[in-house]
């Protein structure tokens, strides 16, 4: 097996797992978590945070340590956190272990991306790394995806879908142990972040509005659809299931910037996610608008990553998994302060409000336009 496929195939796998399950499933179970522990829109907002917080400081952990241990030891690592953060979840008997949990299990997230970004750079031949980063970066769609029909299965038991979550975990540990390389050259200054040029305070703006804007279906999408047409944890499932199959489109985003160029790209799909969650969130939204509207922001989202995976390697050719680390870590930045304020939003104005200003947020990052330069350099 080649490089390509084999470093490809195992980052898919684990994105899919960290971030599917690990970090976006709890959106699924919520209404379901929320009835038998009283957790409320703020609180689940709040909750719903720490698990973007966790991942904001394990994926600068990450970055560095994947400077300093390898690829390989920190996926491992990345794995095992969120096996054991989801078996928490699992077993919560109250809001503040659940809130434990959800932050542990969350940071599995920012310790899985920096290693896989560093292994395709080290191992994949240069022409097949953004298809390949954009590839590992789409398993967050299988994740999701693959979260429905399981929700269905066990019949909205969140306890018994997030045990066997962690089950899998386990197992992708060890797939990753043998399959990807130690990458453990350590650079020189290995504590030291990239420049801070223009393109990276333009990565800054733009990711943060992008993923403060996410929030309002990562977090509440399962709630809105309860509140607009009663939805139950059987039909939230099948939104789960157009969000996760969607993005998978993702996977072409390497495909996409190559032909449109960062900015059309950029712009594109934030309009797209736009709609969808304008689809799913405001008020007379039906099935059919929800699952058109959660596809339309499943494939819009997992695209956004991958133009700001791109955007932050090539802002960084150097140290790769700085890089991306600077991108993700504002996605999450912004996706921690987005999930209370929308509980908060939703809480004192209702849903309509919280939508339509969510959705101004994610219009404004494009606003943070690229620089042709830092295109034609890629």
């Amino acid at each position: 097996m080649n490089a390509a496929l084999r470093i490809g195939t195992t980052g898919f796998g684990l994105i899919a797992v960290c971030y599917g399950f690990a970090r976006f499933a709890f959106g699924l179970f919520l209404p379901e978590i929320d009835n038998d522990l009283s957790l409320g829109p703020t609180l689940s907002g709040i909750i719903s945070g720490g698990s973007f917080f966790g991942y904001c400081i394990a994926i600068v952990a990450s970055a560095t340590l994947t400077e300093r241990f390898g690829a390989r030891a920190v996926a491992v690592c990345a794995s095992l956190v969120a096996a054991i953060g989801m078996a928490g979840i699992a077993a919560a008997p109250n809001a503040v272990w659940l809130a434990g949990a959800v932050l542990l299990a969350g940071s599995s997230t920012g310790l899985a991306s920096p290693p896989m970004a560093a292994a395709v750079t080290a191992a994949v031949k240069r022409h097949q790394q953004n298809i390949t980063n954009t590839t590992i970066n789409a398993g967050t769609s299988a994740g999701i995806a693959l979260s429905g029909p399981i929700a269905l299965l066990v019949a909205g038991q969140w306890r018994l879908a997030f045990g066997g979550f962690a089950l899998v975990a386990l197992l992708m540990a060890f797939v990753a142990h043998i399959t990807l390389p130690r990458t453990d050259d350590t650079p020189s200054s290995p504590q030291r972040l990239p420049p801070v040029t223009d393109d990276v305070v333009r990565l800054i703006i733009a990711a943060f509005l992008m993923g403060a804007a996410s929030t309002a279906l990562w977090s509440f999408g399962g709630q809105l659809a309860n509140l607009h047409m009663g939805w139950k944890i059987n039909d939230i499932g099948m939104l789960w299931v157009a969000i996760g199959s969607a993005g998978i489109f993702g996977a072409f985003a390497g495909a996409f910037v190559a032909r449109f160029g960062l900015n059309r790209t950029h712009w594109m799909f934030l309009g797209l996610m736009s709609v969808g969650i304008l689809a799913v969130g405001m008020t007379g939204a039906t099935p059919f608008t929800t699952l058109l509207g959660g596809a339309l922001f499943g494939a819009s989202y997992v695209m956004l990553t991958g133009v700001y995976l791109i955007w932050g390697v090539a802002a960084s050719p150097n140290r790769p998994a700085m890089g991306l680390m600077i991108g993700f870590l504002m996605i999450a930045v912004g996706q921690t302060a987005g999930a209370p304020v929308f509980g908060i939003l939703m809480d004192a104005f209702g849903p309509d409000h919280a939508v339509m200003v969510f959705i101004v947020l994610g219009l404004a990052a494009g606003g943070a336009s690229i620089r042709r330069k830092l295109v034609a350099a890629r």
